[in-house]
This record gives structure tokens, sequence and C-alpha cells, in this order.
């Protein structure tokens, strides 16, 4: 045994070892830390610019009569809306394509901390927008909100995926969606008009966002890097191993330190895949697929128009314009009520059963949305039942669509792999978003009570892919679900057993013979080394 098992053995060494299921206090304050600084302001900035609309809509034109002596035009004061709710998605996308920079320079954990830059400067801008009598400070406040979000929504679930052990690494990957949805709730509370949600506070409710990046701040340097990150990227066995320790609440961890190291031997000598070579990579191609195919239904499916525009659904619906806030506000009680109960179930469930059923049933009750909303003159209850049609929706996408995704994207790929999935995720994710703000309005102008059943297509279609194609995760390490996908990519790298014979001269027999799950893996190393 050389001196780096020998350390290892000592590290890893020692008698106590509680259930691996248990959630230590280090791992439950990653979580909850990493989530709160970071997701939940993307639910809190999808939610909050839905109560201040007509104030905000009258400082654009106070604004601009200022400049130009006259009133805005109605079709510019509607772009500049659609501007407003949509270039959060286009800063999105900027955060997204800067996530491998990033992630590769500074880590998971330190990506989170940096990021929190961005969103204190947004809130700056935008608190400060209306005593300024600027409205372009709010525009690109939102902008630089989407920058933030688009790092967060990828390099949080990266850093959960990677300290969390695979019992429970569906439940902890849960907690982004989670915090999504109390994100999007804590917006609708605060935008009631009894607290900040009137004309002389709603800058406020955009100044409120410091709060959780202050707290992020000072909470996670004080909870160790991701492992995978210092092992893989960095080369720091003993970091990583004291890292496991630390999130895993055990001294001893090595059997998790073995299947770490088993993936390690075999991606030692290979750089980061770059984001043209997965997408050309035929050993993952289903994979990739995978992960666009949920990761565009997870946007298309309607949901973002229902936060968006939950105003104007209800008004369709009928409800007095009085009752629509506090109507509004079920819809986030809602989605973190399902939410929930996804994170308490998914690791008995499955990811499978949750991502098909969620899509179904919003299928079904996009339907019967439409029929409702057709027929709502027709009784003074029909209107209602249009909400209980717009909740059961809702409670349907939070239940697995709202979260599953991020897990996916994780699972799905192995480390080299991953930092360009999530940057392909990342894009889909916010392309689609700005599509959904963007054109939303247009189709439901076009299409009026028959715009939904455009969406009940598309989480019919995500639905039908995922029952003929995704295999069940759970409880899988990442080289089993690489094998479960390998029969379906019909695709194996060239001279594989070559391969392995090499690596087998180069490591001696402590080693052990890389599997047919690291196919991409070996393929790059052709290619790169």
């Amino acid at each position: 045994m050389d001196s780096k098992d020998q350390s290892f053995a000592l590290l890893t060494s020692d008698t106590s070892c509680p259930g691996s299921r248990d959630w230590s206090c280090s791992l439950l304050a990653a979580s909850l830390a990493g989530a709160f600084g970071s997701s939940f302001l993307y639910g809190y900035n999808l939610s909050v610019v839905n109560a201040p609309t007509p104030y905000i809509k009258a400082f654009y034109n106070e604004s601009w009569e200022r400049r130009h002596g006259h009133p805005i035009d109605p079709d510019t004061l509607t772009l500049l809306w659609s501007v407003t709710v949509s270039i959060f998605a286009i800063g999105g996308l900027v955060g997204t394509l800067m996530v491998k920079m990033f992630g590769r320079i500074l880590g998971r954990k330190n990506t989170l901390l940096v990021n929190n830059g961005f969103a204190i400067s947004a809130a700056l801008l935008m608190a400060c927008s209306l005593r300024a009598g600027i409205f372009e400070m709010l525009i690109v406040g939102r902008f630089i909100m989407g920058v933030d979000g688009g790092i967060a929504l990828s390099v949080l679930p990266m850093y959960l995926n990677e300290i969390s052990p695979k019992e429970i690494r569906g439940s902890l990957g849960q907690v982004t969606a989670i915090f999504i949805c109390v994100g999007v709730f804590m917006g609708q509370v605060l935008g009631l008009p009894e607290l900040l949600g009137k004309e002389s506070t709603w800058p406020y409710l955009f100044g409120v966002i410091v709060v959780p990046a202050f707290v992020q701040l000072l909470s996670l340097p004080f909870l160790p890097e991701s492992p995978h990150y210092l092992l893989f990227e960095k080369h720091n066995e003993a970091g990583a191993v004291k890292a496991f320790q630390k999130f895993l609440g055990k001294t001893d961890v090595s059997r998790v330190m073995e299947e770490v190291l088993a993936e390690s031997r075999v991606q030692r000598n290979i750089r980061l895949v770059s984001v043209l070579e997965l997408l050309r990579a035929p050993f993952v191609r289903y994979q990739v697929i995978t992960v666009v195919i949920t990761m565009a239904c997870y946007q298309l499916c309607g949901l973002n128009a229902i936060w968006f525009y939950t105003n104007s659904i209800f008004g369709e619906a009928g409800i007095p314009p009085g009752n629509i806030p506090y109507i509004t506000l079920s819809t986030g009680g809602v989605e973190t009520l399902a939410a929930v109960f996804s994170g308490l179930v998914i690791e008995r469930l499955g990811r499978r059963p949750l991502l098909i059923g969620g899509f179904g049933l919003m299928t079904l009750f996009f339907g019967i949305l439409t029929i409702t909303l057709t027929l709502q003159d027709h009784a003074p209850w029909v209107p209602y039942l249009s909400i209980v049609c717009v909740l059961a929706i809702i409670a349907s996408f939070c239940s697995g669509p709202g979260g599953i995704p991020f897990i996916l994207t994780g699972e799905l790929l192995q480390q080299s792999q991953r930092p360009a999935a999530f940057i392909i995720a990342g894009t889909i994710n916010w392309l689609s978003n700005f599509v959904v703000g963007l054109l939303f309005p247009f189709i439901q102008k076009s299409l009026d009570t028959y715009c939904f059943l455009v969406f009940a297509a598309v989480c019919f279609a995500g639905a039908v892919y995922l029952y003929f194609v995704l295999p069940e995760t759970k409880n899988r390490t990442h080289a089993e679900i690489s094998q479960a996908f390998a029969k379906r990519n019909k695709a194996y790298p060239p001279e594989e057993k070559a391969d392995s014979a090499v690596a087998d001269d180069e490591t001696g027999n402590r080693k052990p013979k890389p599997d047919s799950s690291s196919t991409l893996d070996n393929y790059v190393k052709n290619r790169v080394v």
C-alpha cells in the first residue's frame, strides 16, 4: 500500500457509522443556506412583479411623460412591460453560460458566494429606481437578477447532487424545487396591499432580495466545498474525505470514497467535456436528449404563464378584482405543499412515476381548464371550478416536474460531463422561459380560452417520451445509470477493450478496470490525452 492509500485508510477509519440515510447537520445547513440564497430568489422574482404591475406601469408612464412631454403610447408601454418580465430570462441565459468558467475556477460553493454580488447589486438598482425616476434601472436590475438565477439554478443542483449520498439524493435535490415554491409564495405574500403591494412601497419588494443574499454570504463559508469537485478537479483526496465526513456526519466514509474513487481513477487525466463534445458524443445521446426534453417541458408546460399572468387568468375566470390577490396567494401555498410532498415521497416512489404522473395530470387539468374558461358564463360556479383546475395544475407540476429535471441533469451525466450538461439544460430552461414570458400574452389574445391546449400538448408529449425512454434513477450510482442508457444509445467507444487493457497495464492490480458506463470518458481520453 502506498502513502496515498495509507493516508486514505487513516482518514476513513472509525468505528462510528450512523445510518446512510441520516441527514447530518452540515448536509441540512448546506441545502437550506444554498437554496435560500439561490432557488428562493429565483422563485421570488418569478412572482414579485405580479402584484405591483399597475404601479410599475404608472411609473413608466410618468417617467416617459417627464422626459418627452407626452404620455407613453399603449403599445410601447406593453412592449416595455414585456421586456421587463422577459429580460429576467435573458439574464438567466447569460448566467448559465458563465457557469462553466466560474465553476472551474471557484468551485461550487465559492461560485454561489460570488453570485450573491449580482443579487445585491440588482436589488439596489430596482429598489432605487422609483426614487431616481429612471425606469431603466428596474429593467437592468431584472437582467442582473436573471444572471444570478442562471448561475444559481445550475450550480446549486450540481452542489447538492455532489454532497449527498445516493440514498437521499432525490430528497435533497428537491430542496431546490421547494425553495423555488417558497420564493413564489413569499413574493405573493409580500405583494399583498396590506404589506408592500402599495404604490408607495412597491420598490421595497425588490429591496427584500438582499436578505437571502446576506444570509447565504454569512452561512455558506462555514461549510465544505463539494467533495466531488475537490477530488476530480482539484485532485485533493484528503480534502474530499474531510468534506464527506462533514456532510455525512461520520468519520468512516470508506464506502462512499471507494465509489467515488472508482470513477476518479478513470477520469483522473480527463479534462471537462465541452458542450460541443457532449452534443456530438453518441455514448450519451439519450441522456442529453432526456435532459433537453425534461427541461423544455419544465418551462413550456405553462406554469410560468400562470405565475407571470395570474391576475389576468383569474380575471378571465370571472373573479372580482378585489379577491384576486388572495386567490393568487392560494397558488403559492399549494405549490409549496406539493413540493414538500414530492420531497418526502421521491425516494419511495422514484423519479419516473412523479415525472410522468405530473405531466399526465397537467394534461388532464389543462383540458378541463379550457372547458371551464369557455363555459364560464353558463353558471356562477364555473369560474371557481377554473380556480380549482389552476390549483390542481400547480400541484401536479410541483409534485414532480417542478424539481426533478434539475435532479436528473446531475444524475444522468458523470463528473466530467456535468458542467456541460448543466449549461445545455440551463440554456434550454432560460430560452423557453423567455419564449413563454414574451409570447403568452399574444397566444392568449389570439387563441382566447383555447390557449392552454398548447400547454396540454407539451405536457402530453413530455409524458409519452419519458414513459418510453427514462429509466428509474433512484438509489443508483452514476455508473449504473449510464449503463441503463447504454443499450438505447447503441454506441460504444472505439477500441474499448484495448483501452481497458492499457488502463490495467498503467494502474496495476490496485485499481479496478473502468466499466462500460465510462464510455464517453474513454472516448474523450482517446482524443485529448
